[in-house]
């Protein structure tokens, strides 16, 4: 038999031509969207004032399976993908396990990460709808690279609420953004009614995922012809990065491959429920049965010690609210490096599945993932992301367990992007000033405190 090769790309012909829509194969869908102003189901058309009509309905469809990619959009994917997936070989050699550990790397793009998978459809669905122009919210920046980036190619101008910790931690992350036409405002801000408000109320603030998102929706709602895009949590962007799984077990079918374990790091889900897609589709259907492990920052664990209840996506309280795993919309979580994980909230699509046991969540302190980052980057050649470091983490410790036991398991994990932007973490690591922040129980009660009152649905 043929040695696996490190890398293995699809060729341009194997690319998929359908997004899948992993509702469509759950026992059970997600709890509905609740509308804050009626306090009853959210219907699609509530959703047009803030998201293009056709992602609004791709939001609401839990019935069909597979979508059509629109033909612009893959031929904006045929830039960068198919992305290759790579067998960790040196890894599995300096682990001395019995393991094989394979990832799928989505950082062989200018933005340096998956984003740009959604990026593209949403701003090409909003050019299809002639919009004028479009806001959105940037955690470490990933996303608002993507989103300029797609925004650019489309020719529709964009401003990117950017996390204020962020902005300025990572400046070049915003000169790349600048590079591609976006305005970067740095979150919260005295552009919005929001961001004053939050500002009056905590001064210093760093700032939050759900602070950034509530002034994006705002400026959408409020200018015309301007509608918000979203990078993460909703059931559109998960369609979208499904994209990744789906190439994954394509190639993976090619070299007779198919994985025990499939493991990626978690902030709102858009990575995770993309790679995992179309293997919980087999473990849904009863084909199969692989593990499947979600992996979050100990000081932002929404899924390990979080509430499954009805919230507000945003710490403005404007949005709809969703079910989901989630920490409370006024959560602000510490200034850890891995940006792109610090949201309250999980997608309501991997949240009902982590609820009804289909997947597993495991949460890692900043140390030991900077450790693993490190010790990948030499292995392999390759500098990752904060975030997509959790996942290496829990990938090592799996291919050790598999050390202790003899067991020869196959496992997946996401290689979500690059972190040459994220220097600033990596010397705080290697110059042993990186703390680890975990909240009490005390901390995550006040979120949990401000979760919403529906009546006759969460008292």
């Amino acid at each position: 038999m043929a040695k696996i090769p490190y890398r293995f790309y699809l060729s341009e012909e194997d690319l998929p031509k359908q997004w899948y829509n992993l509702r469509a194969d759950m026992k059970e869908q997600p709890d509905p969207l609740i509308n804050p102003g009626t306090m009853q189901p959210a219907v699609e058309s509530d959703l047009y004032p803030v998201f293009c009509e056709k992602l609004a309905h791709q939001e609401m469809d839990g019935e069909t399976r597979y979508f059509d990619i629109p033909e612009p959009v893959q031929e904006m994917y045929r830039i960068y993908r198919p992305s290759p997936l790579i067998r960790a070989y040196n890894l599995e050699k300096a682990l001395d396990t019995p393991a094989k550990i394979y990832y799928k790397f989505e950082g062989n793009n200018t933005s340096g990460s998956h984003k740009l998978n959604s990026a593209i459809a949403q701003v090409y669905y909003a050019k299809e709808q002639g919009l004028t122009s479009l806001t959105t919210e940037t955690g470490a920046g990933q996303w608002g690279t993507a989103l300029s980036e797609a925004s650019s190619y489309f020719d529709i101008p964009l401003t990117v609420y950017m996390v204020k910790v962020s902005y300025e931690q990572k400046p070049f992350r915003k000169a790349v953004m600048q590079v591609f036409d976006g305005k970067v405002v740095p979150s919260p801000s005295e552009t919005t009614d929001i961001g004053r408000k939050i500002l009056a109320e905590n001064p210093g603030t760093t700032g939050s995922l759900g602070c950034a998102i509530s002034e994006a929706v705002e400026t959408a709602v409020k200018t015309e012809g301007c509608r918000y895009v979203l990078g993460s949590v909703l059931n559109q962007v998960l369609l979208h990065q499904s994209i990744i799984g789906l190439e994954s077990k394509k190639a993976m079918e090619i070299l007779g491959e198919y994985p025990d374990v499939v493991i990626g790091c978690a902030g709102g889900g858009s990575n995770l429920g993309g790679l995992i897609a179309p293997f919980m589709q087999d473990k849904l259907t009863g084909k199969a049965d692989p593990r499947i492990i979600a992996v979050e920052p100990a000081s932002c664990p929404s899924l390990t010690r979080g509430r499954y209840a009805y919230d507000f996506c945003d710490t403005g309280k404007i949005t709809p609210m969703a079910k989901m795993y989630t920490l409370g919309s006024g959560f602000i979580p510490s200034a850890n490096h891995a940006g792109g994980l610090r949201y309250h909230g999980m997608s309501p699509i991997l949240s009902k599945l982590y609820h009804d046991g289909y997947m597993e969540a495991t949460s890692v302190e900043q140390t030991r993932v900077f450790e693993a980052a490190v010790y990948f980057a030499k292995k392999e050649t390759i500098l990752p992301a904060p975030e997509s470091a959790h996942a290496i983490r829990a990938a090592m410790d799996e291919a050790l367990r598999c050390k202790e036991t003899g067991e020869a398991k196959t496992i997946l994990f996401g290689l979500t992007g690059t972190g040459y932007f994220d220097m600033t973490a990596y010397s705080a690591y290697l110059e042993g000033r990186m703390n680890d922040y975990i909240p009490s129980d005390e901390d995550l009660q006040k979120g949990f405190d401000s979760l919403p009152k529906i009546p006759g649905i969460q008292e």
